[in-house]
Formats: C-alpha cells, structure tokens, sequence
C-alpha cells in the first residue's frame, strides 16, 4: 500500500517507557524499547500503555536528505557530520523524530532467521539485563523488571523466517507459512512524549494457521536492516496498534543467550 495516499492514524498511549530491547529509556520499551515498549502474538503484544486516537495524518514520505553533499569535508567537519548523524540515530531510538523523517520499509528489512528470546529469560540467562536496569532506574528491583519482561516476552512461536514475502512461523515444533505484503505504516505517539512506528504487513494468501496482520517495532523509521524487533499479529490491524502488554521480541537465530544480553545491556 502506498505511504503516499494512506491516512495514517496518530496514537496517544499512556506508555511505561521499558520493554523489549535492553534499555529501560527506549521509545516502546517504551513501544517494548516504543512500545518496547512489540508482537502481538498469538497471545498478545508490547510495552503497557493505553491508547487513545488524536488525529489521522496523511504521510508522503521521500527521503532528500543528502549526507554526502561535499565530498571536500575535512577531517572536522566529518567528525562533526558522524556526531551529528549519531546523535540522530539515537534520538530516532529514544522516539523522537518528524514525521516526514518516517518511510516506507520492505519485508526484506527483515530478512533471515530470528528467535524468540523469551527462553532465554527463562532459563536465567536475561537475568543480568534485569539486574542493570535495576541499577539504571530504582523504580523498580531486578524481579519486577523480570516479570514485566516475561509478559512482554512470552510466546509460542519460538522461530520466525522471513524469506522474500514469505514469512514461516515455527510453533510447538509445526511450520506454517503464508506470503505477506506492505499495507503502510502507523505512528504511536505516547503519554511521555516519545513516539514510535509500526510497520505493517497483510497475509495474501488463504491459511488456518498465519495471522492476517503482522506489525513491526524495531526503533528504526526507514529502510534499514534490522538487529532485531518486537512483532505483533493477529486478525484486527486496528486493535493490534493497541496491544501494549505483550510483545514477543526476536534477535538472530545464530546468536546465544550471552550474545543477546550483552547486546540489550549495550541499548
């Protein structure tokens, strides 16, 4: 669907900033990181928050910005332009950004093999992820953000692949699959101020198993390959974008428990 002529709903979510990626301080984590705080699985999907619509924009987004206008920069203004760009980045991360900064994403963003961290957790190795927020942030110990995360976490579908616009679920050791396009993007905006965006894409194909509708929140607004996500799906892409308590999240499947909390401790 194009970005161009769709009217794309605006969300306010009282959100509770902490959920998915490793950072307490994330937009959906605060969607699961924004959500983080993301998935709404075949249970449900991301960070607590109660959603209530404002307003319906329609986005026509096209990138302009030139990064590599001067191929003369010296070695200052390069440094200069790197801070700047990195200070971006991480703005974009934490939900703050414009809207005309958002735009349309392919299926190959998110290309591969992923897995379910929700194992990990419970088996104890997110446990020192749970322990530096702890220390981050006093509001809450090291066993509340673990049993806010195994809510946010839980799921049954322990492996997604994403290959070309199929996408294959791995459920209770069953396969299902089905083919999924673009149906346009969704900006959440959240009680603290933060906001986030929703990917979405529709099944094209007739299945029992496949949900109609999957969402992706991964902190990144425009063509970028993913590090990992927090998924939603389900039948309804309206009460998707208000799931704010579950949100399964996925890293690559070649990484280890180890791997995978370093990685969100770094966040």
């Amino acid at each position: 669907m194009n970005s161009s002529t769709k009217m794309l709903s605006i969300f306010t979510i009282t959100a509770f900033l902490a959920a998915g990626c490793g950072s307490s301080n994330s937009a959906e984590e605060a969607s699961a990181d924004e959500e983080e705080n993301n998935g709404s699985s075949s249970e449900t999907a991301e960070t607590p928050e109660t959603e209530e619509e404002t307003n319906s924009n329609s986005h026509n987004h096209e990138n302009n910005h030139d990064h590599d206008d001067d191929n003369n920069h010296d070695h200052d203004n390069n440094h200069d332009h790197d801070h700047d760009h990195d200070e971006e980045t991480e703005q974009i991360y934490n939900g703050y950004f414009e809207d005309d900064q958002v735009e349309d994403r392919s299926l190959s963003d998110w290309e591969g093999d992923w897995q379910s961290v929700y194992p990990y957790l419970l088996d104890g190795e997110l446990d020192d992820v749970f322990s530096h927020k702890a220390e981050q942030d006093e509001d809450m110990t090291e066993k509340e953000y673990k049993e806010y995360y195994e809510v946010g976490y839980e799921t049954n579908v322990d492996r997604i692949v994403f290959e070309d616009d199929t996408v294959t679920f791995h459920e209770d050791g069953e396969a299902y699959s089905s083919e999924y396009s673009y149906d346009g993007y969704e900006i959440l905006t959240y009680e603290a101020g933060n906001r986030g965006v929703r990917f979405i894409f529709e099944r094209m194909d007739e299945s029992e198993y496949m949900p109609q509708y999957i969402q992706f929140s991964d902190h990144i607004i425009s063509p970028t390959k993913s590090d990992h996500y927090h998924l939603y799906w389900g039948e309804n892409r309206e009460e998707l974008l208000e799931e704010v308590t579950n949100w399964p999240t996925y890293y690559p499947s070649d990484m280890d428990g180890d791997e995978i909390a370093h990685e969100m401790i770094a966040h």
